[in-house]
C-alpha cells in the first residue's frame, strides 16, 4: 500500500463515520422535535428509523474499514521490523 492510498482510505473511513454521525444527529433531532409525531405520524417515524439504521450501518462499516487499515499498517510494520 502506498502512502497516498493509505491516507485516502483513512480519509474515506473518517468521512464515512462523520457522515453517519451527522445523519444520526439529524434523525435524533427530527424525532425529538415536539411536532414530529403530529406532522409525520407512524409512517414518518418508520422512515426516520430506517434512516437511523442506514446511518448506523454507515458508521459501523466505516469504522471497520478504518480498523482493517490500522491492522494492515501494523502488519506491514511488523514485517519490516
Amino acid at each position: 500500500m502506498s502512502g497516498i492510498s493509505i491516507n485516502s482510505g483513512i480519509n474515506s473511513s473518517l468521512q464515512g463515520i462523520q457522515r453517519g454521525m451527522q445523519g444520526l444527529s439529524k434523525n435524533a433531532a427530527q424525532i425529538a422535535s415536539k411536532d414530529f409525531m403530529g406532522n409525520q405520524g407512524v409512517e414518518g417515524l418508520a422512515k426516520v428509523t430506517v434512516e437511523m439504521m442506514e446511518n448506523k450501518n454507515q458508521v459501523e462499516a466505516s469504522a471497520k474499514a478504518l480498523q482493517i487499515i490500522q491492522e494492515t499498517i501494523g502488519t506491514i510494520l511488523d514485517i519490516k521490523a
